[in-house]
């Protein structure tokens, strides 16, 4: 009798943050590279080198991989030859001196807070109090003089020490020692969690690396700056998942295919230096895929692509191509679009989206119970023959701040548990490829991202059509600029990053009433920068509206908007 093949699973691990650096002075605008980087980096490769038999695909922005680098240059210029740290929240921890102004003060109170209540301020009760003082002063703002630069010293200590990896604060001893000490930090301690977090910012790269280079995980890479590519090569591929959506005025992005080729080979560029390999496999930014951006990523011989459920749900619906005898089944095997390389796997959305949204208010052994039991009952029902590969995929780094102790037990559990399983396998894509699981061929693909299967999150909408239109001025701007050859190589080089930060995801995101007044604030503030660094770059005069703000936020999403679900709730 044959023995019935263990069912395939890949954790898919998403890293990702958008360019928060203002590049003509270095200045970070937002500290959520460094902050993900000593907390959630640090932890999802510490778990992984805790179980060597585990096994996990782990994707990085190229982005992301410089702006930690930066990070850890900069604390460890400081620490040894007292050079200024750029980030603003940062430096205020670092320098002896404490900013004076009461707006300054009131900005590091405001940036002090924002963590999650439950689980990061109010698990430390000194922070907890802290914070609650905070609040107070920020209500009542012309008490803010009365502020004492211990109380501050001691906020930004705290802020710190609760962003750091649950795996370091159980076994850094000189955490534990900051911690305990609780309040009156000196400029000693100050320098001591700067060395600490040096030590995390520097290391935990090449730790990523390792685990590649011995097989254990498999790394794969997005292009440069995390661009939408389908609405890039062609802006009214919207229409095939949304055919009434309204559109940005802009006709087309001009120059679109050349400009995702430039990402593309910066992205490869970027992975080499790094990770010192060429990536197999790509996590199309968002998971954005249309059948131009299948065949275009084909050219540069990538092995594998991922993408989402509903993605391929609706391909299969236009094609009229049987979904087989399971209808839930369709997503746990792995697709290639007729005439092109790459072999195409789809996110589960289900078992997905209960670790990003559900399992964090669960006791952590009945969560990974409750997510194997939903593997095993798609294990029971496949059939001998060939064998099934399920997805799951999300963020390695935003879910964590929501569950208890930056998900240290779901985390341990859900890998000791995995890898013991008889009927369960955890592997990389690329090992799937390698030992021939059977791929199906896909007649066609509409276009789509992982979020329900469309573009909504990044185009029509009213302000996100016109963060497109500032976007195609700033492009067309770019190209006679670029065609003018008045440019040095110096000052060309400059204006592509530029103009691919401009080209990133993350600013469409945020843009609309959906998400939180303060976030649409951030991005809405960082976008206008960016573009107009771009003008400047480019020696042309910004447009007057750059100036103004054109989005504002009043929702109260899950998560606070950082991330979604796969399907429409």
């Amino acid at each position: 009798m044959p023995v019935k093949p263990r069912l395939k699973v890949i954790l898919y691990w998403h890293m990702h943050q958008p360019e928060y650096r203002d590049r003509r002075n270095n200045v970070y605008h937002l500290p959520w590279t460094y902050l993900h980087a000593t907390k959630d980096y640090v932890d999802m490769v510490a778990h992984l080198e805790a179980i060597p038999e585990a096994r996990a695909v782990v994707n990085f922005v190229p982005t992301l991989l410089e702006q930690i680098d930066d990070y850890a240059r900069q604390i460890n210029e400081f620490l040894h030859n007292s050079t200024a740290i750029t980030d603003p929240i940062l430096a205020a921890l670092a320098e002896p001196v404490l900013p004076s102004s009461a707006e300054q003060r009131q900005g590091l109170l405001k940036s002090c807070l924002r963590a999650n209540d439950a689980r990061l301020i109010k698990r430390f009760p000194a922070y907890a109090r802290l914070a609650e003082y905070a609040r107070w002063l920020l209500k009542n703002p012309e008490s803010l003089i009365y502020i004492s630069d211990q109380l501050l010293i001691d906020l930004l200590m705290w802020y710190h020490l609760a962003w750091l990896a649950e795996t370091v604060r159980r076994s850094d001893a000189r955490v534990k020692r900051l911690q305990d000490k609780q309040e009156m930090f000196s400029l000693h301690d100050r320098r001591e969690l700067l060395t600490i977090m040096s030590e995390l910012l520097s290391g935990v790269i090449g730790r990523y690396r390792k685990l590649a280079e011995s097989g254990q995980i498999e790394l794969s890479m997005t292009p440069y700056a995390h661009p939408i590519m389908p609405l890039l090569l062609d802006i009214k591929s919207t229409h095939e998942a949304m055919p009434e959506a309204p559109l940005p005025h802009l006709p087309e992005y001009p120059g679109g295919e050349e400009r995702v080729r430039w990402h593309i080979e910066q992205g490869i560029k970027s992975f080499e230096h790094y990770f010192g390999m060429r990536p197999h496999g790509c996590w199309p930014s968002e998971g954005s895929v249309s059948e131009a951006t299948v065949r275009l990523l084909s050219e540069y011989e990538f092995h594998w692509l991922a993408s989402g459920e509903t993605v391929l749900r609706n391909s299969l619906a236009l094609a009229k191509q049987p979904a087989g005898e399971n209808q839930e089944d369709c997503i746990h095997k792995p697709y290639r679009l007729s005439n092109s390389q790459p072999v195409i796997f789809f996110r589960d959305d289900g078992l997905s989206d209960l670790i990003g949204f559900t399992y964090s208010e669960w006791h952590a052994d009945d969560a990974v119970a409750n997510l194997v039991g939903h593997l095993e009952n798609i294990a029971a029902e496949g059939k001998e023959e060939g064998s099934r590969v399920v997805s799951i995929i999300l963020d390695g780094e935003n879910a964590w701040e929501y569950y208890p102790e930056n998900g240290f037990y779901f985390l341990q559990a859900l890998y000791r548990e995995l890898v013991a399983h008889r009927d369960i396998e955890l592997t990389t894509y690329s090992e799937c490829l390698k030992n021939n699981c059977e791929v199906t061929e896909l007649a066609q693909l509409v276009a789509g991202s992982w979020v329900y299967g469309t573009f909504s999150t990044w185009i029509g909408e009213a302000d996100k059509n016109h963060g497109w239109d500032m976007l195609g001025d700033a492009k067309h701007t770019f190209d006679a600029v670029m065609a003018s050859g008045k440019l040095d190589e110096e000052h060309r080089r400059r204006a592509e990053v530029q103009m691919a930060i401009c080209e990133g995801s993350d600013w469409f995101w945020w843009f609309g009433d959906y998400n939180p007044a303060e976030s649409v604030s951030d991005f809405d503030h960082l976008y206008r920068l960016q573009l107009s660094n771009l003008y400047q770059i480019l020696g042309s005069e910004p447009p007057g509206y750059l100036s103004e703000s054109f989005t504002h936020g009043s929702g109260t999403p899950a998560m606070g908007g950082v991330m979604r679900t796969g399907k429409k709730q």
